[in-house]
């Protein structure tokens, strides 16, 4: 069992995304199942129904919908940030605020919300509470980014500050999440939640370091897109640090909004020199956290999935480095 083959799971996550935004309303449908409908990983449900098996528990129908509860709340993010950034494209197709416009992508996104807490809601008031607690913290992420746009100054406690709201701790919940309804012990339920957290971080690091080192094809969505935005992630901010006529170099680019040279002069310094390697060690300590918390958790098939995930994980992105 890895987290990449849980066919039959995938499909029940993919009923139940589809059936937690239907509406009566054909056009409101259509704009919030966009992204639905566009695919993705899914990472957030499969990783509530691997910690659910954790130790023989059952994968329901709740806690399925546990899952799908945090991957809304990633979409209805994603609605939000799309608007935030005039993004164009989101997994190789149109923005939301692309096809119909900002206001319809702002209450769309609203809407997701809502339906991910209207489904936390269902499985109990501690299920209810967390996922309340964690979009509050995804708003707090991002707060943190948006006060450090441009800031070449930036420091990595901001940075890491930034993405464990904004990223990590929806996954440290969706792990929560997939156990408490499985009814797992609580200090089981506690090491799924530091597993979370961790891998949640080493998916940022590692989508930041993608953002610098792919390709606008790669990606499905614009490459070195946050550097343009404003958005010094931990590769650029390593770059940074390292002084001398590399650091001074791409200082002098940043600060201000990018044309094309400039951005790709831009990840082209950043590319040629230590920050990707830099980012991915960082990745690494958070890899080895997680592979730590498992040594808490009951052997089994679902223990050795979430022990490896982490590092699969990374991997995807060693060519980069």
């Amino acid at each position: 069992m890895t987290l990449a083959s849980m066919d039959d799971d995938r499909g029940r996550i993919e009923t139940a995304m589809l059936a937690a935004v239907q509406t009566p309303d054909p056009y409101l449908t259509e704009i919030a199942s966009h992204l639905v409908v566009a695919g993705g990983k899914r990472l957030r449900p499969v990783v509530a129904i691997a910690a659910a098996r954790v130790g023989g528990g059952q994968v329901t129908d709740d806690v399925v919908r546990g899952g799908v509860s945090c991957e809304l709340v990633h979409l209805g993010s994603l609605y939000h940030d799309d608007v935030i950034d005039e993004s164009d494209t989101r997994r190789g197709v149109e923005t939301v605020n692309a096809k119909w416009g900002n206001l319809q992508a702002i209450l769309a996104g609203d809407f997701l919300l809502s339906k991910a807490s209207e489904i936390a809601a269902s499985l109990g008031t501690e299920v209810a509470g967390l996922l309340a607690r964690t979009i509050g913290w995804l708003c707090q992420g991002e707060v943190e980014q948006l006060r450090h746009t441009y800031d070449t100054a930036r420091s990595e406690d901001s940075y890491l500050s930034s993405i464990n709201g904004k990223t990590a701790c929806l996954y440290g919940t969706a792990a929560r999440i997939g156990a408490i309804v499985a009814g797992l012990d609580r200090p089981t339920v506690d090491t799924l939640t530091e597993w979370g957290n961790a891998f949640g971080m080493v998916f940022q690091i590692v989508d930041d370091i993608l953002d610098i080192t792919d390709t606008t094809e790669q990606l499905g969505k614009p490459a070195g897109h946050d550097l343009v935005e404003g958005v010094y992630t931990l590769p650029v901010l390593r770059t940074l640090a390292m002084g001398g006529s590399v650091g001074d170099e791409l200082a002098s680019l940043l600060g201000r909004p990018l044309d094309i040279a400039e951005r790709d002069k831009a990840l082209a310094i950043v590319r040629a020199n230590e920050g990707v390697e830099s980012a991915a060690a960082t990745a690494r300590q958070y890899v080895a956290a997680a592979e730590e918390a498992c040594d808490d958790l009951p052997p089994g098939a679902a223990t050795d999935a979430l022990r490896a995930a982490p590092g699969v994980l990374l991997e995807s992105a060693q060519p980069a480095f």
